[in-house]
């Protein structure tokens, strides 16, 4: 829980630099002078903690969270708000969150209940609320919600692409590998990122700086520790507390205050995840469970004995097999 509200925090505040930063640097350069400066100091940590290298069968889901998410999701996002206020950003973006229950379900077999589908529902709802209260017949407005949700689903199959690489590979391994990657990914904005150092004030180069530090480096790091605990279903939906807490400090840093519609489709997308969050019936955990316990055939080669049923550990539990090699 420590991990996730320092993730949730530091994203937060993620969007408010973004906003300001986003008037001295392209946003390709952004994001790689971001990485960079992440990945500088991730591998510092990985060669001090002698993390080494992740087994082989981490790479693919390191490879494809590092392209889509650490890439693919800064260079959206920073374009995005080039166009929208960092309040409204974050609120389109957080669709992944729902993005992230629904591919959890499909590829990591998480699921579909039924209240997940409906605040599924609900959610896409309050995005089309946002999108419609910030367009106002503006094409530049239209243009960046729909670069916030390409954002938003980069940052969903990041996430479901990460999730299985943390079963093989340390936090700190999938989250230095994955920034690395992403880096490379944005070389080609290397131009334009020496062009913007040279021109920008100092002010803005600290802001790309903090961005790397801590949104990136600490932040993802968190992120991949508390993701490695729970399902990533859940572990989504913790980000919904980001959007309340970027239009505080954005009125605040920014003055930047989203209208009262905008606001309305930010409830929405809160009130969605609320329901898709709300604990199952007591009758419906003892049946899901059962089917999941199934049958086997017992010792005495009797077919139809069953098993008695198995209890998870909880979120956080150590067991034989996670103790291993976990930071």
């Amino acid at each position: 829980m420590i991990a996730a509200a320092v993730t949730v925090l530091l994203w937060a505040s993620a969007f408010v630099s973004i906003r300001s930063a986003v008037a001295h640097f392209e946003p390709g350069a952004l994001a790689l002078g971001r990485l960079l400066a992440g990945s500088v100091a991730l591998v510092a940590v990985l060669l001090v903690r002698r993390g080494g290298f992740p087994p082989r069968a981490a790479w693919p889901g390191i490879l494809i969270s590092g392209v889509l998410w650490f890439g693919g999701y800064m260079v959206a996002l920073n374009w995005g708000e080039r166009e929208v206020d960092a309040g409204t950003a974050s609120m389109v973006v957080n669709v992944g969150p729902i993005l992230v229950a629904l591919l959890g379900g499909w590829l990591l077999k998480e699921g579909f209940p039924p209240k997940l589908l409906s605040g599924m529902a609900v959610s896409f709802l309050g995005a089309v609320v946002v999108g419609v209260s910030m367009s106002g017949g503006d094409a530049s407005s239209l243009t960046g919600v729909l670069l916030c949700l390409v954002a938003a689903v980069a940052y969903a199959a990041g996430v479901v692409s990460q999730k299985p690489a943390l079963q093989h590979a340390t936090a700190l391994q999938v989250t230095t590998y994955g920034c690395l990657i992403g880096t490379v990914a944005c070389l080609p904005f290397a131009g334009q990122l020496v062009s913007a150092v040279s021109e920008a004030p100092l002010s803005a180069t600290l802001n790309v700086l903090y961005l790397g530090l801590f949104p990136t480096a600490l932040a993802f790091s968190t992120w991949a520790y508390a993701l490695s605990r729970t399902t990533a279903g859940r572990m989504g939906a913790t980000t919904y507390a980001v959007p309340g807490l970027v239009v505080v400090m954005s009125w605040i840093v920014l003055g930047e205050v989203p209208d009262l519609l905008t606001l309305l489709g930010g409830a929405l997308c809160l009130a969605g995840v609320a329901v898709a969050r709300m604990r199952p019936r007591r009758a419906e955990r003892r049946q899901a469970a059962e089917a999941d316990s199934g049958s086997y055939v017992a010792a005495e080669g009797t077919p139809g004995a069953t098993q008695p049923e198995a209890v998870a550990p909880e979120p956080g539990c150590v067991t034989s097999r996670g103790a291993r090699g976990r930071d």
